[in-house]
């Protein structure tokens, strides 16, 4: 669903895969028309990502309530119509490594000449300047470099998280970038430009670790935060997980162990503090898990909820999907696309209560809206057709 809070901004989108499209999406889901700049023929890349009939759901999910305009813009009409769309749009977002954007004459500088209220939002790998700035990169490497994966995986056996989590901060990170800088326009009556990177705001996102650091000297790794919050990820008998997490009030602890019946736990001389069980963390995960291995994990979930402990299965996808409450806060929705048919997203992570919602749109086809954009631009038929057959014809 989306609301009309950005009902009156026009974003041009030159980005593809995750980080920029995520950017724009936020803003869609607020009610902003969002243009797709895509090139022709296959458009942006993460529409092949993963097998599906018109794109892929990777995709789809990132690009819904936005138009798709085809342009080449290594050519000197598709060029021109992006400076078009640009000089009159609100925000304008690319994810192009450094200095691409300044070559196809659609840097900053550039469009903000013939546009001084543009807000501009520019995102890279590792930013656009410094040692490491003209380096290709993807989320991977923005997990790896920024110290997000060496908290997330064992350094000795590393393993690649299976979601792309520095792309979605980062393109979170823009799209709050992005807000803020609409919101000093409506003081000033002037844009300006916002930069984040794939290392920056992922670096960012774990500053609490980073606060750690220079606090202390030490470096954080993936248990730290696990024993400092109490926190325990256990296999009951059916071979089903669950997490508990008990954090700092000693009476979730102390509820824990009334639920798992080890009350003894509490006089061990290993575990009496809570400084003493950070320090004997590993030995405390065995007691736990061999209990945990008794009962089911329905079983569990029962009776640490009848002791007030925080804790949840541990779900998959498809889990999670399918229970109950999130069923009740109606987060999936569906929208239908005249061609690629039906599909089921999550929407937006917020609800506004007070302010009318209207349905999603689905994602775009490459170059779906190309003619229509166009003509809004004032283009007149013959070029209209002009542009589509040099779009067509691109290889």
């Amino acid at each position: 669903m989306r609301v009309a809070v950005l009902e009156d901004i026009t974003v041009v989108e030159c980005a593809t895969y995750v980080t920029g499209p995520y950017a724009t999406a936020l803003l869609a889901d607020l009610g902003a028309r969002v243009i797709k700049i895509e090139s022709p023929p296959a458009g942006d890349p993460y529409r092949h990502f993963a097998p599906g009939p018109h794109f892929s759901a990777n995709f789809a999910h990132l690009n819904r309530n936005k138009e798709s305009i085809a342009l080449d813009l290594k050519s000197e009409e598709g060029k021109r119509v992006c400076i078009d769309l640009a000089s009159r749009a609100d925000v304008f977002v690319e994810n192009f490594r450094p200095g691409v954007a300044d070559r196809l004459g659609l840097g900053y500088e550039a469009l903000s000449a013939l546009n001084p209220r543009l807000v501009y939002g520019s995102i890279s790998a590792f930013g656009q300047s410094g040692p490491y700035a003209k380096k290709p990169g993807f989320d991977t490497l923005g997990q790896a470099m920024s110290g997000l994966m060496g908290l997330l995986t064992d350094p000795l056996d590393p393993k690649i998280p299976g979601i792309a989590l520095s792309d979605y901060v980062t393109g979170f990170s823009a799209g709050y970038g992005l807000l803020g800088a609409l919101v000093a326009r409506q003081k000033s009556g002037q844009g300006c430009k916002v930069e984040t990177s794939l290392l920056q705001a992922t670096l960012s996102f774990i500053g609490e670790a980073a606060a750690t650091y220079y606090q202390t000297g030490a470096v954080p790794n993936r248990v730290d935060r696990v024993r400092n919050g109490h926190a325990f990820a256990v296999v009951a008998e059916d071979n089903l997980p669950l997490a508990i997490h008990c954090s700092v009030p000693e009476k979730f602890w102390l509820a824990l162990l009334e639920a798992i019946e080890r009350t003894d736990l509490a006089e061990d001389p290993r575990f009496r503090t809570r400084d003493q069980r950070r320090k004997n963390f590993e030995l405390l995960e065995q007691e736990i898990a061999a209990v945990f291995a008794t009962r089911t994990r329905a079983e569990w979930l029962r009776r640490l909820e009848a002791h007030d402990v925080p804790s949840s299965p541990l779900y998959t996808i498809g889990e999670v999907l399918e229970d109950p409450q999130v069923v009740h806060l109606g987060v999936a929705e569906e929208v239908e696309h005249p061609v690629a048919g039906k599909a089921r997203y999550v929407g937006p992570a917020f609800r506004y209560h007070g302010l009318e919602a209207a349905a999603s749109e689905p994602p775009p086809l490459v170059g779906e809206h190309t003619e229509r954009i166009l003509l809004e631009l004032g283009y007149d038929p013959a070029a209209v057709m002009k542009l589509k057959g040099a779009v067509q014809a691109a290889p």
